[in-house]
């Protein structure tokens, strides 16, 4: 199994709103032994929420994201944050993300804002770009 990790929720929008890019590529590999995705509560609604709100920018109905949150539940690791660590950040809305990260010992925060993540290698977590993981993780060697 590859390193556990977080998506931001720019990254669950970017990949379902276009399958040409990167961020789509990652969204196939959840359930793979590429990485394991850690969620938790308060990050499933939030993808529901930010995604039923841009239905219009998707080609999936509200069901269809429904059925899309369910799979990845099943094939990730869940993790109910048990300590706080607020306030961490300087935007409150994103310190669940950090403390899912820190209580589910993830290893990555991929996101295309990293700087909304100064805090998180205090924990041990790297903030990276989708485009680097992939490289590092997920894309083929050898050659």
């Amino acid at each position: 199994m590859g390193p556990r990790v977080v998506l931001d929720t720019n990254i669950i929008l970017s990949g379902l709103r276009s399958s040409a890019g990167i961020s789509a590529v990652l969204l196939e590999q959840i359930g793979t032994s590429s990485f394991e995705l850690a969620l938790s509560n308060a990050l499933v609604y939030e993808y529901e929420d930010v995604l039923s709100r841009h239905l219009n920018l998707l080609a999936f109905t509200l069901e269809d994201i429904h059925n899309i949150l369910g799979v990845w539940a099943r094939n990730s690791h869940w993790q109910e944050p048990y300590f706080r660590w607020r306030p961490q950040l300087s935007d409150p809305k994103d310190e669940h993300v950090l403390e899912l990260a820190i209580n589910a010992r993830a290893r990555y925060i991929v996101t295309f804002n990293i700087k909304d993540f100064v805090a998180a290698p205090r924990f041990g977590i790297e903030v990276i770009l989708p485009l680097e993981f992939w490289r590092r993780h997920v894309a083929p060697t050898g050659g």
